[in-house]
């Protein structure tokens, strides 16, 4: 089963390079292990030995794979990417996992992408109009059948020639014979850092997967920006007409690692100054703070140091809930949100609870919860979000519900409240999560982050729409690449 009912947005994907290092693939192995929350249906890794490519790739999590030696040993070569995959365009299969691998012209070239684009249909039909031949139902390899079709002579050239007709939100990893390579959309939508451990250069989706492995964070790529790593020395061309960053909002809100630096401040910190905001934002008695976890534990923990009321977990979650288990029968699904959360009922009952979260999407699993307190003796529940009501679904990677299926969009805060079954509830402000940031005022001629999920305003116009504000999905064309 492909999609999982979670009322959350879910992660895009993680990638990682490294390059002039003996045990590179080893290394790639641990940087995704620190990226596996950004994705988990699938993991990849091709190594290069100065003489051929190797792959490897694996359905499920990285740690059920590349932990065992004989599988990296498959892997020989001092330059390496990896990819963990959650997928937004196409179905769950092996061919789908990255990175992908081509032969073209120039040479063997390996691609990893965390992103998603937004006129990749559009891209395909032409290409395959134009005798292209598709492997796989992802998005990913219009990337490389551009890069493979284009006339330049030099792979970097034939690279831009590329990027300059795909649209979206990417982070891209490449591989050469020669060169290790990282590029971040126009907008900075995607993260992607630049990390060096002795004489090797690494890109990465995030911090946390350069500590990892010990090595030092250099910089963020930057947006719009090529960076190329080749014989130990790291070079950068930016070919786009210069644009101001809007990356993506939901990294600070829920999608990086607590630990992972962004713009220099751990996520954590910017989720605690939410709770703070949030707290600022209401005037409420109650007895407890309690977070949803583990999303909504440093919101919580904000909320809690500015109110000065007591913080308790008053969810207890169950970390070895894994997927197989949840899946099999009716009646093992029908206990839902219990197989991971668990009241701590002599911590709740009889208390006026304020309930903090991250975010609430469809509010399925918001109503299960609150139920749970109820259910164990709580005496109000009051829910409270750290971030904006969620109005607009996303095109650039985050796999989220269209416009109808979102609880803001399709109802109002009383009418939210009341599905929910809860006493009240208040939603972050704009405003405030900007404030939160360190970012002052929105600038609503040209805000400083993707925010489009709460505003509708896009950065990149989708072109492979279908009704209802729904993105065309690449899985659309599996039914005719299975035989």
């Amino acid at each position: 089963m492909k999609k999982y009912n979670l009322d959350k947005p879910r992660e895009e994907c993680g990638v990682f390079g490294v390059s002039n290092h003996e045990e590179a693939s080893a290394l790639v192995a641990l940087g995704l292990h620190a990226l596996q929350h950004r994705g988990q249906e699938g993991c990849g890794i091709v190594s290069y030995d100065g003489n051929n490519f190797y792959s490897e790739k694996r359905q499920g999590l990285v740690g059920d794979h590349f932990t065992d030696p004989n599988v990296i040993k498959k892997l020989p070569g001092k330059s390496a990417i990896g990819h963990n995959r959650y997928s937004t365009t196409g179905e769950v299969s092996i061919r789908n996992i990255q990175p992908f691998f081509a032969d073209l012209y120039t040479g063997g070239m390996s691609l990893a992408h965390n992103g998603n684009l937004t006129n990749a249909i559009e891209l395909r039909n032409n290409l395959v109009k134009d005798g292209a031949i598709f492997r796989t139902t992802s998005d990913t390899e219009t990337i490389v059948q551009l890069i493979a079709k284009s006339k330049r002579s030099k792979i970097i050239d034939k690279i831009i020639d590329a990027i300059f007709q795909i649209q979206g939100g990417y982070a891209l990893v490449m591989m050469t014979s020669k060169k290790l390579i990282g590029i971040r959309d126009p907008f900075g939508i995607r993260p992607l850092v630049v990390g060096k451990l002795k004489n090797s250069f690494i890109f990465a989706s995030e911090t946390c997967a350069l500590d990892i492995i010990g090595a030092k964070f250099v910089r963020y790529v930057e947006n719009g920006e090529i960076v190329i790593v080749e014989n130990g020395e790291i070079s950068s061309i930016k070919p786009f007409p210069e644009k101001k960053a809007r990356p993506c909002a939901f990294e600070y809100i829920y999608f990086a690692r607590p630990d992972s630096l962004i713009d220099n401040k751990c996520a954590y910190e910017y989720r605690k100054n939410m709770g703070v905001e949030l707290a600022k934002e209401t005037d409420l008695n109650a007895d407890l703070v309690v977070p949803v976890p583990d999303s909504g534990v440093p919101a919580a923990l904000g909320y809690s140091q500015y109110t000065k009321k007591s913080f308790e977990l008053g969810l207890i979650r169950n970390h070895y809930v894994g997927r197989t288990f949840i899946e099999p029968t009716q009646s093992i699904r029908s206990f839902g949100v219990k197989l991971k959360l668990n009241p701590n009922q002599t911590t709740i009952k009889n208390k006026s609870i304020i309930l903090v979260d991250d975010s609430l999407v469809r509010g399925t699993t918001c109503h299960k919860i609150v139920k749970m307190l109820y259910d164990a003796g709580a005496k109000e529940v009051h829910v409270r979000i750290a971030c904006p009501e969620i109005l607009y679904p996303d095109f650039y990677g985050v796999d989220m519900p269209t416009k109808k299926e979102l609880l803001a969009n399709e109802k109002t805060n009383d009418e939210m409240c009341k599905h929910i079954n809860a006493k009240t509830l208040k939603f972050l402000s704009l405003s405030g999560l900007y404030k939160a940031l360190g970012l002052g005022e929105r600038n609503n001629n040209y805000p400083q982050l993707s925010d489009h999920y709460f505003t509708g305003e896009y950065p990149v116009k989708p072109t492979d729409l279908l009704g209802e504000g729904k993105i065309t999905q690449l899985s659309l064309l599996s039914s005719k690449s299975n035989n």
